[in-house]
C-alpha cells in the first residue's frame, strides 16, 4: 500500500472525526442549553410557586429583593414577551436568559407577577431556600418547629435535616461563618449544595437541595453515542458502496475480456484502492491480450515455418523410393536428415520463446562473471564463423566490475544470438565490447554489415518478424533469437535495443542491465 494513498486515508479519517466532534460539541452545547433551561424552570418551580402564595412576599421576605431581585408587578410593568404572557396564564414558571443568568417568572395567586432574578440560579436558589426555611422555623414555636419543618420540605423540594450530633457538624470555617452571617454553602460529595443555617436559638439546621444539573446525563450522552454509532454507520455504508461500485467495474470488465473484448480496460480515479487494483487488473489484462496476440502469431508463423521442412521431407521420401544408386539415396537421407535437424532447432527455438514469454522460465540470479561468458561466447562463435573476424574488446578498468548478478545460461543465449546474428550479416567484421561499471552492465555486438533501418528497429524483436523475404537457412533464420534476447533482457531486468554502429557502419544491438539486485530474484 503506497504512502500516499495512507496519507489520503488518513487525512479523510481525521476529517471525518473533526467533523463529527465539531457535530457532537455543537449538538451537546445545543442540547444542554435547551435542557438547562428547562432544569431551572424546574428547580426553580417549587420556589417561585411558595412565593406566589404568599400575600406580600418582598415585605414578609425582606431580604429578597435586595438579594435576589425579587420584584411583584403586573404584564404591563415587565412588558413580557406574548409567549411568556401565554405561559404564565398557565401557571407555569418561565425561566429568560439575562447575562450570565436568568429572570424567572410567574403568576401570584392575586393575579399579579413576581419576578426573581439570579445571577447564579443554582446558588442562589440554594442561598433563598435557605433563608426562606430559617425564617419560619425561626417564626414557629418550638412544639410545631417539626411540624413547619416537613411542611416546607415538602412544598420546597428540599430535605431539611437539624444537626444535633457531634458528627454531623461542619468544619470549624463553617461555623465561623455561620456564626457571623447565619448562612452557610456546602458543596455535597455528589455535586450538589447543602445550605447551613443558624437559628436564632443557636440550632443549626442543613437544606439540602436537589441535584446540580448534570450536562453528561445519561439521555445526552445516549443522544451522542447514537450520533457516533450513525455517523460511523453511514460512513461505513458509503465506503461499502464506493468499493462495491467500483468492483463491479472491475467484474463487468472481466466478463467483458471472458466474452473475448480482449481491449477492455477498467477506468477509475487516481489515489484510491481500487484505483490500484483496476491499474493492476489492467495490467494483467494487457499481459493476456498480448499472450493472446502472440499465441496467435505463433500458431500463424509456425503452421507457415513448418511447411518448408515437411515438403522437403515428404519429397526426399518420394525421391528415395526412385533413387537409382546408394549415393543418391545417400543424398537425399542426408537432406531428410538437415530438415529434421532443422525441426528440432525451430521447436528448440519456440518452445524458449513460449516459455520466456508466457511468464518467463524460474531461475535465481546469481553472482557470475560476464566478462568470461562473452569470452566463451566469442570462441564458440570463432569456431564456426571461420570467414569472418570476431573481436572482443574488454577494458582493464572493467575487469574489476566483471562480475554481476546474472543467469549465466541465458546471458551466454542472449550474447550468442546477437554475436550469431552480426556475424550472419557482416560484411567480414563483428566487434563486441563490455562496458562494465559500479552499476550497470552493457554489451555492444556490432557489425560491418548493411544495418538496420532505423524504421525497423523495433519490428527485429518481434516475433518471427524477418527484413527480408528470405527462408532459407543461411540468411533467413527463424524470427525468434532477437524476441528471446529482448525477453532474457526483461526478466534480469534491463532492456535490449539495437542502433547503428559509429565504428562499423552496420548495425549495433546493446544489452543493457544492472548489476546488482538487492537480493536475489527468483522469476
Amino acid at each position: 500500500m503506497s504512502l500516499k494513498f495512507l496519507l489520503k486515508a488518513y487525512a479523510q479519517v481525521v476529517a471525518v472525526a473533526a467533523l463529527v466532534a465539531l457535530v457532537c460539541v455543537v449538538l451537546f452545547n445545543g442540547l444542554n442549553n435547551v435542557r438547562a433551561h428547562a432544569w431551572h424552570e424546574r428547580s426553580l418551580q417549587p420556589l417561585m410557586e411558595w412565593l406566589a402564595s404568599v400575600p406580600s412576599p418582598s415585605e414578609q421576605y425582606h431580604w429578597m429583593p435586595t438579594l435576589f431581585g425579587l420584584k411583584v408587578g403586573d404584564q404591563r410593568t415587565f412588558q413580557l414577551p406574548p409567549v411568556v404572557r401565554e405561559r404564565l396564564s398557565y401557571g407555569q414558571v418561565v425561566a429568560e436568559p439575562s447575562g450570565e443568568g436568568f429572570v424567572f417568572y410567574v403568576a401570584s395567586e392575586s393575579g399579579g407577577l413576581i419576578r426573581l432574578n439570579l445571577e447564579q440560579p443554582y446558588r442562589d436558589l440554594a442561598r433563598a431556600t435557605a433563608l426562606i426555611v430559617r425564617w419560619h422555623l425561626d417564626a414557629a414555636p418550638l412544639e410545631a418547629r417539626a411540624e413547619t419543618s416537613d411542611f416546607l420540605a415538602q412544598t420546597l423540594g428540599v430535605q431539611i435535616n437539624p444537626l444535633q450530633k457531634q458528627a454531623d457538624l461542619p468544619e470549624q470555617t463553617v461555623l465561623d461563618r455561620l456564626s457571623s452571617s447565619g448562612l452557610a454553602l456546602l458543596r455535597r460529595d455528589d455535586g450538589g449544595l447543602a445550605g447551613v443555617v443558624r437559628l436564632s436559638e443557636g440550632d443549626l439546621v442543613a437544606v439540602n437541595m436537589p441535584d446540580a444539573f448534570n450536562p453528561w446525563g445519561w439521555p445526552i450522552v445516549t443522544l451522542l453515542l447514537l450520533l457516533v454509532g450513525a455517523v460511523l454507520a453511514l460512513g461505513l455504508f458509503l465506503a461499502l458502496r464506493f468499493v462495491d461500485r467500483h468492483l463491479r467495474k472491475v467484474e463487468s470488465v472481466a466478463l467483458r475480456i471472458a466474452r473475448g473484448e480482449m481491449g477492455a480496460r477498467v477506468e477509475s480515479q487516481d489515489g484510491t484502492l481500487v484505483a490500484r487494483l483496476g491499474s493492476a487488473f489492467n495490467g494483467m489484462a494487457e499481459h493476456i491480450q498480448r499472450l493472446v496476440q502472440v499465441q496467435r502469431e505463433m500458431i500463424h508463423a509456425v503452421s507457415h515455418e513448418l511447411r518448408t521442412p515437411v515438403a522437403r521431407i515428404r519429397f526426399g521420401v518420394q525421391m528415395i523410393e526412385s533413387a537409382s544408386s546408394p549415393e543418391a539415396l545417400q543424398k537425399q537421407m542426408d537432406g531428410i536428415d538437415g530438415d529434421i535437424q532443422e525441426l528440432d532447432e525451430l521447436i528448440d527455438e519456440i518452445l524458449t520463446y513460449a516459455r520466456l514469454e508466457q511468464g518467463g522460465p524460474v531461475f535465481t540470479l546469481r553472482d557470475d562473471s560476464v566478462t568470461d561468458i562473452v569470452e566463451q561466447v566469442v570462441t564458440e562463435q570463432r569456431m564456426i564463423r571461420e570467414g569472418v573476424e570476431i573481436e572482443c574488446r574488454i577494458e582493464d578498468g572493467d575487469g574489476r566490475w566483471s562480475r554481476s548478478d546474472v543467469e549465466p545460461r541465458y546471458i551466454h543465449r542472449a550474447v550468442q544470438n546477437l554475436v550469431g546474428n552480426a556475424a550472419r550479416y557482416a560484411e567480414g567484421r563483428v566487434l563486441v565490447v563490455c562496458h562494465l561499471d559500479d552499476e550497470n552492465g552493457r554489451i555492444d555486438v556490432e557489425d560491418d554489415g548493411q544495418g538496420i533501418p532505423e524504421s525497423d528497429w523495433e519490428k527485429v524483436f518481434t516475433a518471427f518478424a524477418r527484413l527480408d523475404d528470405s527462408r532459407t537457412r543461411t540468411s533467413g533464420g527463424y524470427g525468434l533469437g532477437l524476441s528471446i534476447v529482448r525477453r532474457i533482457l526483461y526478466w534480469h531486468g534491463g532492456q535490449a535495443f539495437v542502433g547503428r554502429s559509429e565504428q562499423l557502419g552496420g548495425a549495433k544491438f546493446s544489452l543493457v542491465w544492472p548489476r546488482r539486485k538487492l537480493e536475489s530474484s527468483v522469476l
